[in-house]
């Protein structure tokens, strides 16, 4: 049995905490069962995103013409770029693994990690297969993992999550994806620029539905004249093969229009759908490891959809073991995760409890176009009843927006104060022209002053978020609304 006061599982925005234990001089144990560095690094943003910007060059030279310019593509190395990814990938893991080997402080343990009591581990799997440990104190950071969904025949035939196709070292001849959310939009945005054709199956009316209903719509538009795309159907099987019994590695599902209203369901007597393809991506969401981790030993309480549950400090319902990442289920996002893991170490090493602070948390899509937006969107407040203004400007309205031919809206919506509710953008760098926004929710007085009387350069991109910003805001059904006063 190895005693430490402090134990991490996994080795994500964990090891930022364990770096803060260090410092305190305790002895820090961390057990992970893949390569260090977690999702984000090892088959998440980080690849996906090194890749995505490849694809977004070759978007580029192949709408040259638009611009005047006459290019041809003599050669794509697709195999090379995937490959060049994964080696820094690769690199970057090592690099952390060897930064915890030479660290006297730090104990690595290679393997999964189930609790025995409320703050003793075994490690199963791996290197460390057997291997004890208890802590003073316990942090649960062991992330997600893809959904797979109970879909008839799922389990006979080869698929991939996006685990597996960051990896593909040739582009599929059509991809067919189900689910779409924003790993469907970024990896056919990336296998459709560099030759495959797409066909997404998604159960919601739009893609990207976390996102603003109006961004995801004219998102969904825009993929709908790039790609195949049927929203609002349910795959329902699968099966090897043409559909003609032959098995000649392409494999074909079968999906059913659904339905979300008050009881979401499939449609009843609805036209199903056949779609082939010779690979299939699951990209149906991500569900936490907490399975993996015999919680019944402990005090630790989890969610209806199995997410740790916590208190606002992080803190689980058993005493000395804390949460954060994915695993908590709040956003499943790195930044998000790393914002908590300062707030963890705060509140286990810092003087008093502070609650995490998830105001203006942005999220990003990396596909084409992009879309990015931070606080509430305009359902939610039409739901609450709330009184708001809003505003929309187009990219093709500003000089910068019409140099580049490009598409896209800022939306903006604020409170009857000038308050900043939400912003929510589709069109070029949306996940670059968000940030000022976070800043002026985050930072500065949260109002639409913060970016009105700041100096936009012209014609920079910027200028669509100043104008969005600039007046010309509605109320919605202004008599709906007036009676609230």
């Amino acid at each position: 049995m190895q005693t430490v006061d402090f134990l991490v599982i996994g080795s994500g925005s964990g090891l930022d905490v364990a770096n803060a234990a260090v410092n305190q001089g305790q002895s820090v144990a961390v057990v992970e069962k893949g390569p260090l560095g977690g999702t984000c690094l090892n088959r998440g943003c980080i690849p996906s995103k090194l890749l995505l910007y490849h694809a977004d060059v070759l978007e580029t030279v192949e709408r040259a013409d638009e611009f005047g310019i006459e290019t041809t593509v003599e050669d794509v190395a697709f195999a090379d770029i995937v490959r060049t990814v994964n080696e820094e990938v690769g690199a970057d893991a090592a690099s952390i693994q060897q930064g915890l080997s030479a660290s006297d402080q730090h104990r690595l343990f290679d393997g999964e990690a189930r609790f025995v009591d409320d703050r003793t581990v075994e490690v199963t799997g791996g290197a460390d297969d057997g291997a004890h440990i208890q802590a003073e104190t316990v942090l649960v950071a062991a992330g997600t993992r893809p959904a797979v969904p109970p879909i008839d025949g799922l389990q006979a035939v080869e698929y991939l999550t996006s685990r597996e196709a960051l990896e593909l070292e040739t582009p599929p001849d059509h991809l067919v994806i189900v689910g779409g959310g924003y790993v469907a939009a970024e990896l056919a945005h990336f296998f459709d620029t560099f030759g495959s054709n797409v066909t997404i199956v998604g159960r919601r009316p739009n893609l990207l539905p976390q996102a603003d209903e109006e961004v995801a719509a004219a998102f969904t538009e825009r993929y709908s004249e790039r790609f195949t795309v049927h929203t609002g159907y349910e795959a329902a099987s699968v099966t090897a093969g043409s559909g003609a019994g032959s098995d000649d590695g392409r494999v074909t599902v079968a999906a059913r229009p659904y339905e979300y209203g008050p009881e979401p369901g499939p449609v009843e007597g609805g036209e199903p759908v056949q779609v082939t393809g010779d690979e299939l991506l699951v990209a149906a969401g991500r569900v936490p490891n907490t399975d993996t981790m015999n919680l019944d030993a402990t005090g630790v309480e989890t969610d209806e959809r199995g997410y740790v549950a916590t208190d606002e400090f992080l803190r689980t319902d058993q005493s000395g073991i804390w949460a954060l990442g994915d695993i908590v289920g709040e956003y499943l996002l790195k930044h998000s995760a790393n914002h908590e893991a300062r707030a963890v170490a705060q509140n286990i090493f810092g003087e008093g409890l502070q609650p995490v602070d998830y105001s203006a948390m942005p999220f990003a899509v990396f596909a084409s176009p992009e879309v990015a937006g931070v606080g509430t969107r305009e359902e939610e407040l039409r739901r609450a009843d709330r009184e708001y203004a809003v505003n929309t400007y187009r990219y093709e309205d500003t000089a910068r927006g019409d140099a580049m031919h490009a598409e896209g809206l800022v939306k903006v919506l604020i409170d009857l104060d000038g308050g900043i509710l939400g912003c929510h953008i589709v069109g070029p760098d949306a996940s670059t022209l968000i940030q000022e926004v976070v800043v002026a929710m985050k930072s500065g007085s949260g109002t639409v002053r913060d970016i009105r009387d700041a100096v936009h350069i012209h014609p920079a991109l910027p200028e669509v978020v100043s104008r969005a910003f600039s007046g010309g805001f509605t109320r919605p059904d202004a008599d709906h609304q007036h009676h609230h006063h």
